[in-house]
């Protein structure tokens, strides 16, 4: 059975910082590239951060570079977001995917999905 749990969620004051993870399990893992996307209520899933499985190359959407940082452990099966200089508008439910193929920041190319984990950044 494929799984990918995320975890790591919660409230914290801007300019904070959180480490989101999402634990994967039931498929190729080393493999796929893995994405974080988010939707904040009455918007869009957007896509954060990916990461590929053919070389590791990351990519970020833009209203994150430079204070997010995604990473994958093949060994544990694991991929991260380090989320640092945290904004009110970084608040949504971060979702992590899994591609089989290159990912990307097309949602349609995501295989597989996680449920969901809440950041909450106050001002």
């Amino acid at each position: 059975e494929v799984q990918l749990q995320a975890s790591g969620g919660g409230l914290v004051q801007a300019g904070g910082s959180l480490r989101l993870s999402c634990a994967a399990s039931g498929f190729s893992f080393d493999d796929y590239s893995i994405a974080w996307f988010r939707q904040a209520p009455g918007k869009e899933r957007e896509g954060v951060s990916c990461i590929k499985g053919s070389d590791g190359t990351a990519d970020y959407a833009n209203s994150v570079k430079g204070r997010f940082t995604i990473s994958k452990d093949n060994a544990k099966g694991t991929v991260y977001l380090q989320m640092n200089s945290l904004k009110p508008e970084d608040t949504a439910v971060y979702y992590c995917a899994a591609a089989a193929g290159v990912g990307g920041w097309g949602r349609h190319n995501y295989d597989y999905w996680g449920q969901g984990t809440q950041v909450t950044v106050s001002s």
